[in-house]
């Protein structure tokens, strides 16, 4: 279990995991509706079977890729810890317990899980083939809070439709950040990424212009958030402003000549960034 749970990255179910809560809270506080423990529970069990099964597909479709990178040849496949046969049974379990939940849910969300599947499921292969890989990670990740909003309301909506947006750049921005650290073995092996087409320099200035997108994106979800909700006061403003200022705190800790920082920036400061703004949210919502 320890090493399937390496295998996938759990820990990096903190990306989206703040922004799903986000959209069942503001489906779950709309007139009509109420907060349900129960589709509360179904939320993040789809939140976890889904990027299980896109996480260890990744892991299975790179294998080989992995193996000549020095930076990934101890992931849990090329180490032999886990074997191609074993993650690739753990992809199908997680996407028919993903599918199987929202059957639970209701029927769009049931319609729409093969849709999401293929999203997140066809990231994996996108490096061989377009530098817009990044963009797809984040669609991936995007469809979070708009999923979390739909599976409790069945119907779509603009302003979960916002932070999902906000998702879609933050997330490419700083994927890309991550990818500095493979800009020579990408383009060695004939990978596509923008620090690979693009160089370190314009790369990290696309990764900027992504996040001034993503925090003006977010600038307006705020607007529309408390004019949509008077009950909120200022703590969702402050998970608003603690956001704004990590995203962009992460572009001092990594330029073209320092990578040092990589994770630090990637990890940390967007897990960080993520879960503060999730938490003032939700407590927004409950005090």
């Amino acid at each position: 279990m320890k090493e399937y749970f390496s295998l996938i990255k759990f820990s990096h179910t903190i990306f989206a995991l703040p922004f799903a809560l986000t959209g069942f809270f503001l489906a779950a506080y709309r007139p009509g509706y109420q907060l349900e423990v129960s589709t509360l529970g179904l939320v993040l069990l789809c939140m976890v079977f889904a990027r299980s099964a896109a996480m260890a597909f990744n892991r299975y479709l790179d294998r080989d890729i992995d193996a000549e990178n020095p930076r990934t040849a101890v992931r849990e496949i090329p180490a032999g810890k886990v074997s191609p046969a074993q993650a690739l049974f753990f992809v199908f379990l997680n996407a028919a317990l993903f599918v199987g939940t929202t059957w639970f849910l209701n029927p769009l969300c049931f319609y729409l899980s093969p849709v999401a599947l293929l999203v997140i499921l066809g990231y994996s292969y996108t490096k061989r083939f377009t530098a817009f890989c990044h963009f797809v990670l984040g669609l991936g990740l995007s469809l979070a809070p708009i999923g979390a909003y739909l599976a409790v309301t069945g119907h779509f909506a603009f302003l979960p439709l916002l932070f999902s947006a906000v998702v879609l750049f933050w997330v490419s921005g700083f994927d890309i950040i991550y990818a500095l650290q493979d800009e020579v073995f990408d383009k060695e092996h004939a990978l596509h990424s923008i620090p690979a087409s693009l160089g370190r320099l314009r790369a990290l200035r696309l990764a900027r212009l992504l996040h001034v997108l993503s925090a003006l994106f977010m600038l307006y979800a705020g607007v529309l958030l408390v004019n949509t909700y008077p009950e909120l006061a200022w703590l969702s403003w402050l998970g608003i402003g603690l956001f704004l200022a990590l995203l962009f705190y992460q572009h001092t800790l990594v330029t073209p000549t320092d990578l040092s920082r990589v994770n630090l920036a990637f990890f940390t400061t967007n897990g960080m960034a993520s879960l503060l703004f999730g938490s003032f949210l939700i407590l927004d919502f409950l005090v």
